[in-house]
């Protein structure tokens, strides 16, 4: 086998994989976010600012939990996350059959005096795609692909009172990240996204790709078993700011300052990794995607108790997607043995030029009578992506969502309460004229007790 053939295999599924990953952070709702956390907030639209919704403060306003009464509550929640995706080229089709991603979380909280403190688990965000190895997005190689991400936090909470009517707070963030990746794509489109290298897989790959037949296709493949990890992982922090002001006895505004995370690079083992091209053979060895954060995101918002049974709020937030997606960056480390010319490493770069993204959340909350509350609410949003560089692997495409949910208290310690988020389809065309369309039906539900 010539050794140059071999390198471009490497080339070419290395850059396919940078950029179905720099499409990555598509895997939620607002970008990456979630378009609410918890079903109290997501039922209303995503609205939190202002409001005391319980644990999953934890995840927007820290202060909020300040609203909170004496004594402390236990939230356990679940959250399971529905896209429905399809991908068409021509008279070429392809179903996601990636349409269940599920999200657990868990907080406590408890008030001593002036101050609340607490813990918290989240699933910050996640989703994937399945697509089956006969579809057109297999390239030809007769293996499926498919991606999924997950992404979470543990957080320590501190809320207080400085006055009665004004409180502020922080959480600290542990977070970490999992990637599975399993894709494949003609070897001749991703030559272009290779910045550097060293060894034998940069040596000779000027000229290489004109050594491919066409059609040729190149895979990468990184994927465990597990539905909550993945191959490459990552961890790292990340920390909230929030305050809330109770202007009135009906009204209370907030804000809060969610700053850019500190993620270690996420990576596989050193062979938990592979890359191959048709006809030439699997090279093993390591991916490292480098310096993949989370945005910053500024958030201000209002709740306005408008009757005893009528709560209305609507937050406005401001996410940070331009400082963290210029760029995808990658790099593959071979495990070869230098004796075999495909040994050093390959670096690759796909731009991104994500927008900053304005997200409007507007909810109302109905209280029927002492133990049920209606809620509904809308969510709206722009693509922070521009449409040429949507992957139907990670279409981060949704922009609206109209949102529902109920509450029923069983008890002064005891209730339960559900969301569900309905995002119409989105339809996208990428570079290559694929067509995507995506729509989302999101359920959360949550048991919570206090003590």
């Amino acid at each position: 086998m010539a050794v140059t053939t071999p390198r471009l295999a490497l080339r070419a599924s290395a850059v396919a994989a940078a950029a179905l990953l720099a499409a990555l952070p598509a895997l939620a709702t607002n970008g990456m976010n979630m378009e609410g956390y918890g079903p109290i907030s997501t039922g209303m639209g995503g609205a939190s600012q202002a409001m005391d919704h319980g644990a999953a403060a934890l995840a927007q306003n820290p202060a909020t939990l300040a609203l909170m009464g004496q004594g402390a509550r236990l939230d356990v929640a679940l959250g399971l996350l529905g896209p429905d995706i399809r991908a068409s080229a021509g008279p070429m089709s392809a179903k996601s059959g990636g349409t269940e991603y599920i999200m657990p979380a868990f907080g406590y909280v408890r008030r001593s005096g002036r101050l609340v403190y607490g813990l918290g688990v989240f699933a910050q965000g996640g989703m994937g795609t399945e697509y089956g190895a006969n579809t057109f997005l297999a390239a030809g190689s007769g293996e499926p692909v498919r991606s999924e991400l997950g992404v979470g936090r543990i957080m320590l909470p501190l809320a207080f009172d400085l006055t009665p009517e004004f409180a502020v707070g922080a959480t600290l963030d542990f977070m970490w990240a999992g990637l599975d990746l399993r894709m494949a794509a003609p070897a001749t489109q991703l030559g272009g996204l290779v910045t550097g290298g060293s060894g034998g897989l940069i040596a000779n790959l000027p000229g290489a790709l004109g050594m491919l037949p066409a059609g040729a296709w190149g895979r990468i493949d990184f994927s465990d078993d597990s539905d909550f990890t993945g191959q490459a992982n990552s961890t790292g922090w990340a920390a909230k700011l929030g305050m809330v002001y109770k202007a009135s006895p009906a009204l209370t505004l907030g804000a809060s300052y969610q700053f850019e995370s500190d993620l270690g690079d996420m990576k596989t083992h050193t062979t938990g990794a592979s890359m191959s091209i048709q006809g030439m053979g699997t090279i093993p060895g390591r991916i490292t995607v480098v310096d993949f954060q989370w945005p910053s995101m500024l958030a201000v918002g209002a709740a306005w108790q408008a009757t005893p049974a009528l709560l209305v709020a609507a937050d406005l937030k401001r996410i940070g997607w331009s400082d963290v997606m210029k760029s995808f960056r990658m790099r593959f480390d071979s495990a070869a043995p230098a004796s075999s010319g495909m040994d050093g490493s390959l670096d690759f770069a796909l731009p991104q030029d994500w927008k900053d993204q304005t997200v409007l959340n507007l909810g109302v909350a109905w209280a029927m009578n002492s133990a049920l509350t209606l809620r509904a609410g809308i969510n709206l949003a722009d693509n922070p992506i521009p449409e040429p560089l949507v992957n139907p692997l990670f279409p981060a495409t949704v922009e609206k969502h109209y949102t529902f949910g109920v509450g029923y208290r069983f008890s002064p310690a005891s209730e339960l309460n559900a969301s569900l988020a309905i995002a119409p389809t989105t339809k996208t065309v990428d570079m290559s004229g694929i067509e995507i369309r995506h729509s989302q039906q999101n359920l959360q539900l949550m048991y919570s007790h206090r003590f």
